[in-house]
């Protein structure tokens, strides 16, 4: 099979041939159809590193269809369709019979497309009930990539006052906008933290959400602290920052932070809850992509998230 690696040197994507795996008793086989880049991780813990990373970390977003089946799984069968956590190649291996969400079966009403979705969907509604979210709360969510755009979309099902999104692309605010956020800011042409002021009549929000990965978090983490109302919340899921991030205790006082996924519940049953979603339309994962490439050209996807992020949201390597 081929599969997607990367060996050492900056943004050195490229494809590899492999023996087809073989599954044991307990695996299946899935033909691969789809897959997501999830641009905060694969870029900014991949593509950028000069070091070579192992090919199992280079994706986790693939859906296709059960083409073998182990003797003792008694739940898959050949020909379903399924979501796999597994990287870019041309066939994954899943154990169904684990307690976990690595393996989920796709109802006939979502595409392969949408489907890839699922574990970065699954994450935005265990970072939501992790929130501390309340209904007619105010919202501002920083970073309106996949994870900021999926959190703004499940965050309006808890029934907030505003959400507002802040990032510096204009096509990301517009498109925020059109997914549903009452207002986008563009930090590019204004100031974020006097904006969030302003539309909050000067206390700030009662939650602040940090989505922006990568260099730009440091910065965006100090501007939650300046856009968090007193005895509010600062919640932290952007990863990768390459630096320590600022914490101001004249700042942080009377306010709470909330790094990441609190919730105990078994993530396989939170999963279920996000295909409702997509489902009923709360997240709107089609609308999402952006870009499909054939993986041929698998170096070009990755390129074109990391030269041109403001064209940018959902990309697809289609196999």
């Amino acid at each position: 099979m081929i599969q997607v690696i990367k060996p050492e040197g900056f943004g050195n994507i490229q494809l590899e041939t492999v023996p087809d795996p073989e599954i044991n008793q307990e695996q299946v086989r899935v033909k691969t159809d789809t897959t997501l880049i999830s641009r905060g991780s694969e870029l900014f813990r991949r593509y950028i590193l000069e070091e070579a990373v192992s090919p199992s970390i280079m994706g986790y977003s693939l859906t296709g269809i059960v083409d073998q089946v182990g003797s003792e799984v008694d739940d898959v069968n050949i020909n379903d369709r399924v979501m796999v956590v597994a990287p870019h190649a041309q066939y994954a291996i899943g154990e169904p019979n684990k307690s976990d969400d690595r393996i989920i079966k796709l109802p006939s009403d979502i595409s392969y497309e949408e489907g890839t979705f699922l574990p970065l969907a699954t994450s935005s509604v265990a970072w939501a009930d992790s929130s501390g979210i309340k209904a007619g709360n105010t919202v501002v969510i920083l970073g309106q990539g996949l994870v900021g755009s999926l959190m703004m979309q499940v965050l309006k099902d808890y029934s907030p006052e505003k959400i507002i999104t802040v990032d510096a692309l204009a096509y990301r605010c517009a498109l925020s906008e059109q997914l549903g956020a009452d207002v986008s800011i563009n930090a590019e042409n204004e100031n974020p933290v006097d904006a969030v002021r302003q539309l909050t009549n000067g206390k700030g929000a009662d939650l602040v959400i940090d989505c922006v990965g990568g260099h730009a978090g440091v910065k965006s983490f100090e501007q939650a602290q300046d856009m968090v109302r007193q005895f509010g919340i600062i919640q932290l899921i952007a990863l990768y920052q390459q630096k320590p991030l600022p914490l101001y205790s004249s700042k942080m006082m009377s306010k709470r932070l909330v790094a990441g996924i609190l919730t105990e519940e078994p993530r396989s049953q939170i999963t279920q809850r996000a295909i409702q979603k997509i489902q009923k339309g709360i997240i709107r994962a089609s609308d999402m992509i952006t870009h499909r490439f054939d993986y041929t050209d698998a170096k070009g996807a990755f390129d074109l998230l990391w030269n041109t992020p403001g064209e940018t949201l959902g990309v697809l390597i289609k196999w």
